[in-house]
């Protein structure tokens, strides 16, 4: 049974993975505007990712000669799923919203709604009826994305970039929701770090075609010294110790408790925006990113 009260070190590590994940926003922003593509960022960030965590498994396996590879091949289509809703098309979507509304408004959509779909499709799965609280929730979160959206673009003068930008963003939590509660189900069964590895490789090498059919791999050779060391600082950091760092504390706390440190996300990227790439926070994503919280925890927390 894992342990309700957290620790200090897991509490240090939950903060250095919101820096992380927070921040992450911010680098594919100046990547952006370093004159790479949200294809070629997602496929060079993957690839080398994908190396990383083959690394890992293979060390782990060399360490522990029953550490368990094979997935039985029932579960091949279940992992090009995960591969596609939670790598591949997450991350264009993702990276593509990012470069047309910025990095701020991607954090606020992609983080805080991603936890209300998924307790809403949950519940829809289990059969559970939604509580008076959360209804109420969920009516807030709707609130405030209308207000980051439509408020942001109002703001930025009619802007359809920065509205097809947020538009698109919110395709991002419908995928991570349905990436989630699927791979749940098979983390149940085998090794979460062994899914989550295969789901970053296959991820990877799905991104190719992406990449092959814009033409982007000849960025590989135009790329500066800085550009790639925020790649690698994406595979290895946001990828790699991220998801070490995630399971280690998952495994010392109840979820409820883990997850609560990644709604502070968007002020980490808030934060990072304005004093790295010089974004302008308007009262729109404040006020609706607020209101988004508050419908969050209405329908999340019991």
């Amino acid at each position: 049974m894992p342990a309700r009260v957290i620790s200090p070190f897991s509490v240090f590590l939950m903060l250095c993975l919101i820096i992380f994940w927070g921040s992450s926003f911010v680098i594919v922003k100046e990547l952006l505007q370093e004159g790479l593509t949200p294809v070629s960022i997602a496929t060079f960030r993957f690839l080398v990712a994908g190396v990383l965590f083959l690394v890992v498994l293979l060390v782990n396996k060399a360490r522990k000669s029953e550490y368990r590879l094979r997935v039985e091949k029932g579960y091949a289509k279940t992992l090009v799923f995960l591969a596609l809703s939670g790598v591949t098309l997450f991350f264009i979507v993702q990276y593509t919203g990012i470069q047309m509304a910025g990095a701020s408004i991607a954090a606020i959509l992609v983080c805080l709604l991603s936890p209300v779909l998924i307790s809403i499709f949950s519940m829809r799965m289990f059969g559970e009826r939604l509580a008076g609280k959360q209804v109420a929730g969920i009516g807030v979160a709707a609130v405030g994305t209308f207000t980051v959206v439509a408020g942001g673009a109002w703001d930025v003068q009619g802007n359809i970039g920065f509205l097809l930008g947020s538009l698109v963003l919110l395709l991002t939590p419908l995928m991570w929701a349905g990436y989630t509660l699927l791979g749940k189900k098979v983390m149940e069964k085998y090794d979460p770090f062994l899914i989550v590895a295969y789901v970053n490789i296959l991820g990877g090498l799905l991104l190719v075609p992406f990449s092959l059919a814009e033409n982007s791999f000849h960025l590989i050779f135009a790329m500066s010294l800085r550009s790639w060391l925020l790649i690698l600082f994406l595979a290895f950091t946001c990828s790699l110790v991220g998801y070490f760092i995630w399971f280690y504390v998952l495994k010392r706390v109840r979820a409820a408790v883990a997850s609560s440190f990644l709604f502070a996300e968007p002020l980490v990227t808030a934060l990072f925006a304005t004093t790295f790439v010089g974004e302008k926070i308007t009262l729109f994503a404040i006020g609706g990113g607020i209101l988004v919280f508050i419908g969050v925890l209405l329908v999340t927390l019991k």
